[in-house]
């Protein structure tokens, strides 16, 4: 069985969504936040201390857009996935990396220098730089979905799912105040899919069953 290490709301959030939109069986693991400092035997399975870890057999896993992209692929096939003969196929391949190179890299910047540094290491400037960062890179999913209810392939994909993520992060961190009409209308659709709240509800009744407490959010 395929086994997810997670943490409450963070980027291990994407494939656990996606485990969920397949029908896949999976074990969730729940850690605090951040685990290299709260779980110190974690770093034996994942000498990185990050998350999200997927063991599924001999492979390993680090890394959440590739996770999703490996997941459909070794389990599909599924209408999630684009194939390379498929006219979407290069803007499928684009959102998956764009989605945290581009996307949730500013954020944890943000979430990094306004919540989780003690007080007196805080930088307000840093936050409202990257937060401005994220927010411009953002004007590409306003446009994509100006017109369109997902991203890429005229159907809901892997695509959505992990920049899905970036906007439930940055709701989170209080940034969906700022999303476009069209972002926001999209961001709605994604909530509302049955995949995402089971993934939701699974995430939160592993956490209260492991007696791991959400990190608390704003």
């Amino acid at each position: 069985m395929i086994t997810l290490y997670h943490c409450d709301a963070a980027r291990s959030f994407r494939p656990l969504w996606m485990l969920e939109e397949m029908g896949l069986a999976y074990e969730l693991k729940m850690l605090p936040f951040p685990p290299r400092v709260f779980a110190k035997d974690y770093l034996a399975l994942n000498p990185l201390g990050t998350i999200p870890f997927l063991v599924d057999g001999d492979n390993r896993m680090t890394e959440s857009s590739g996770i999703c992209h490996y997941i459909g692929v070794r389990y599909g096939p599924t209408p999630l996935m684009v194939a390379p003969d498929e006219p979407g196929y290069a803007a499928f391949l684009n959102w998956m990396y764009f989605s945290d190179a581009t996307l949730t890299f500013p954020q944890t910047l943000v979430l990094r220098y306004s919540q989780l540094e003690p007080e007196e290491r805080r930088n307000p400037q840093v936050a409202t730089d990257y937060a401005k960062w994220f927010l411009g890179r953002l004007r590409a999913v306003e446009a994509a979905t100006s017109g369109a209810e997902t991203l890429c392939a005229g159907r809901f994909t892997a695509a959505d799912i992990v920049i899905g993520y970036a906007l439930r992060l940055a709701d989170n961190i209080g940034l969906a105040k700022d999303f476009g009409p069209n972002v926001a209308a999209y961001w709605g659709r994604l909530q509302a899919r049955d995949a995402y709240q089971r993934a939701v509800a699974a995430e939160r009744r592993a956490g209260a069953e492991q007696n791991v407490t959400p990190r608390v959010r704003p």
